[in-house]
């Protein structure tokens, strides 16, 4: 249990430390006009308090990835607090700051338009097509699960379950984000972190064994800890889908410094999320082998409902029931919402993207696809969201760093993570069978060879600019 509160512990001291050098670092200013107010169209742009977007901006990232991730991670043992606690404070914060900050710099941009900003266009263009799928793949994996339940109790078959489902994306995503996001999501994300804080109550009180790290449990499964552990456990840590969530907050942001307490206290929330269902998952089936039996019998919500009615009863059973099914529903619809806006982008180019009937019809060619997939094997959708989920993390990393580099900042806030997260999608990519399902060792060191080149890419940007330093400047409306 030692391991678990000192990662508890280091995630609070995350926020309160390191993230104020990471806002240092960015230089905000609180007289600059935020896109909120500078291009208010009532519709995407419309000024919201800062809790308001703290709790909505948790619900989009988290939904049940903190949840589900988590319990999958908690197979490789108390090693899953490690990789949470660092992946969150260092790169999945960093990575949420700047992507939210950067959006609200550049007039609440999409993520594949600072990507050609400081990547070029060719990098957009790649970025633009694997955004639309993951934001895709997650709208469909979060969709039928849900609706799987639906129709265990209700009437309600599972085609028409979804159907009903994808009605509300389209309304939710068509409508102003102040109608139904601005004014139930905050509600909805308040109870995402009662249920875990619930749990890991309960965990304390009951006296569940959370196991510490050690040499001998270090590694208790079969499955190599590199790099399949910071795939598995991306929300919590490190998520690629997180930065498309950013630009829907950051146009709503009243001043930059809400920054920090929206996108990066976010992320830690989830962190703590994640660590508690992780604990969860470790502690309640006695281990990773019962853990894994447990989720061989009943997947994912399966495990989640058998805890939280365990140790939460009547209470803890329909919490189980509201996460299922409305967590997954609202981070669906905004993955839609955010699909919906980087493809108007796209298409602005070329077409006056102005007015209702053009939102519907944007709206349509990625419900769609997002549909049918939502009828095929949830595992298997799983499984590919992971890999394309961190490849963009890794991307806005990259994207970050040189937004730094370009202003003469400390670039390495960002570089560093995004080598880290270079060398994790470099191997997985060669390694998981949803990749080339290689050789481990081959894929070890055919990893190595491209982070290596990537590692003199970043070396020969550093020398393009000169030396960088951190600017630190108050706040003159703090």
């Amino acid at each position: 249990m030692i391991t678990f509160f000192g990662a508890l512990i280091l995630l609070v001291l995350g926020y309160v430390c390191y993230s104020k050098f990471v806002e240092k670092v960015f230089v905000i200013n609180d007289n600059t006009p935020t896109p909120a107010y500078t291009k208010r169209d009532n519709m995407d742009y419309v000024p919201m308090s800062w809790w308001k977007g703290n709790l909505i901006q948790l619900l989009n990232i988290a939904g049940l990835g903190p949840i589900y991730g988590a319990v999958a991670g908690a197979l490789y043992g108390p090693v899953a607090f490690i990789w949470i606690v660092i992946g969150c404070i260092f790169a999945g914060g960093v990575h949420d700051y700047f992507s939210g900050m950067m959006s609200l710099r550049h007039n609440g941009a999409q993520f594949p338009a600072l990507v050609g900003k400081y990547l070029g266009k060719y990098v957009r263009t790649f970025i633009n097509a694997l955004s639309l799928v993951l934001m895709i793949l997650v709208a469909a994996a979060f969709t039928a699960g849900p609706a799987q339940l639906i129709s265990q109790i209700t009437p309600l078959s599972f085609i028409v379950a979804l159907i009903v489902i994808f009605a509300y994306f389209v309304l939710a995503t068509i409508l102003p984000v102040n109608r139904i996001i601005g004014k139930i999501y905050p509600l909805f994300g308040a109870i995402l972190l009662i249920m875990a804080i619930s749990v890991g109550v309960a965990l304390v009180v009951t006296g569940k064994p959370i196991p510490n790290l050690t040499v001998e449990n270090l590694h208790p499964g079969d499955l190599p800890i590199w790099p399949l552990l910071m795939v598995t456990i991306s929300c919590g840590a490190i998520s690629g889908f997180h930065c498309t969530q950013s630009p829907i907050i950051a146009r709503t942001m009243k001043k930059e410094s809400d920054g920090r307490k929206i996108f990066y206290g976010a992320m830690i929330t989830e962190g703590i999320i994640a660590l508690i269902w992780a604990a969860a998952g470790m502690a309640f089936f006695n281990g990773t082998v019962g853990l894994q039996e447990a989720l061989a019998a009943g997947g994912p919500s399966g495990v989640v409902n058998e805890i939280s009615t365990s140790l939460l009863g009547t209470v803890g059973g329909i919490l189980a029931i509201l996460g299922v099914i409305i967590l997954p529903i609202t981070t669906g619809d905004t993955a839609l919402r955010s699909s919906r806006m980087i493809l108007t982008d796209v298409l602005a180019k070329f077409f006056n993207m102005e007015g209702k009937i053009k939102v519907i019809l944007v709206t349509i060619p990625v419900a769609i696809p997002a549909f049918f997939l939502a009828t095929i094997d949830y595992t298997f959708l799983w499984r590919y969201v992971g890999w394309t989920n961190q490849v963009v993390a890794t991307v806005m990393l990259w994207t970050a760093a040189m937004y730094l580099l370009k202003n003469k900042r400390l670039h390495w806030i960002c570089g560093l993570p995004a080598m880290f997260m270079t060398a994790v999608v470099c191997t997985y990519i060669f390694y998981a069978p949803e990749g080339l399902n290689l050789d481990y060792q081959l894929s070890l060191v055919i990893g190595l060879v491209l982070t290596t080149l990537v590692g003199f890419w970043y070396i020969a940007q550093i020398r393009k600019h000169p030396t960088s330093k951190i600017h630190v400047r108050k706040n003159p409306a703090a």
